[in-house]
């Protein structure tokens, strides 16, 4: 019986060893994991129900007037459509998300879907848009067609050739493109053609005022520098609002209406501003801007 009782109280030693040795391993590697630095940490800017955190600014309508509910949640995604227009009569709508950012990726997932409301302009047929570094939807005039921003036009295929998607357009506003200014308009990508109602995901990183990359499944497909407000292609704003050459450092994101119904299923943004402080626990290796205020670190 005292062998036994020994041998018992022996195996329980050791058991509380083994699990003592083992404790702080388990701890680092589950601190490690919870603090990978390179681990991204996507923020869901549409929650998959409602459209809470978006304003929306429709052309001829004050804001927050979603007229004909245009913008709306169906089946768990971002719908923009047209049913209740007799003629689209130039009523570009966009959608703002409700805070601004500087340095990010922005990411869609988006399809087109059934046919363009009856008066929409012939170029507008699958095409909707990404915009970026936009004013605020509150300093838009109320028949203001577009927001002074960047755009990343998304277009769909025809069936009928080569469309780009994730093409860049100026509303407003300029670029620079090897050194120099670039003023025209529209510039086409390098992207596949999309055609039907495929999903499609769209990324674009905004830099500050430095740079901008589109990407479209992966693959970089257009690049560009130094945006900056001039140019024309917007009407209704205010001209204080366009102060020319003031480069565009941040801005609101805002999802576009213009005549050809469009689905959503993700938008999701990664902030690259954040604590650049290896040695805090919230570090990230992907910031492209140090905000060493958000820093935490552990307590001694």
């Amino acid at each position: 019986m005292k062998r036994m009782r020994y041998c018992a109280a022996a195996c329980l030693y050791i058991s509380l060893a083994v699990l003592a040795s083992q404790s702080p391993t388990s701890t680092t590697h589950a601190q490690k994991a919870k603090n990978d630095p390179d681990k991204k940490e996507w923020r869901q800017l549409f929650n998959g129900k409602d459209l809470k955190d978006w304003k929306i600014k429709i052309r001829g309508y004050a804001l927050g007037d979603n007229f004909g509910n245009t913008f709306r949640v169906e089946n768990g995604v971002i719908r923009v459509g047209y049913e209740k227009y007799d003629q689209y009569n130039e009523r570009f709508g966009h959608m703002f998300f409700k805070e601004k950012f500087s340095h990010y990726i922005i990411a869609a997932e988006y399809r087109f879907v059934g046919e363009q409301c009856p008066g929409g302009p012939g170029w507008a047929t699958r095409n909707s848009g990404i915009m970026l570094h936009c004013q605020s939807p509150e300093s838009m005039g109320k028949d203001q067609d577009f927001p002074i921003s960047i755009e990343a036009q998304l277009l769909g295929g025809l069936g009928k050739g080569p469309r780009t998607t994730a093409n860049l357009c100026t509303p407003g506003t300029n670029v620079e493109m090897d050194g120099k200014l670039f003023t025209p308009h529209c510039i086409n990508s390098k992207s596949k053609t999309y055609d039907g109602d495929q999903w499609v995901r769209a990324e674009i990183l905004v830099d500050g005022d430095k740079q901008i990359k589109h990407m479209v499944n992966g693959e970089t497909v257009l690049s560009y520098e130094k945006p900056q407000i001039g140019g024309g292609n917007v009407s209704g704003h205010d001209p204080a609002v366009k102060k020319d050459g003031m480069l565009l450092s941040e801005g609101y994101i805002s999802l576009q209406s213009e005549s050809h119904p469009i689905e959503f299923r993700k938008v999701e943004l990664l902030n690259l501003v954040g604590c650049m402080d290896a040695k805090a626990t919230n570090f990230k290796s992907y910031y492209l801007k140090a905000d060493n205020s958000k820093c935490r670190y552990t307590k001694k």
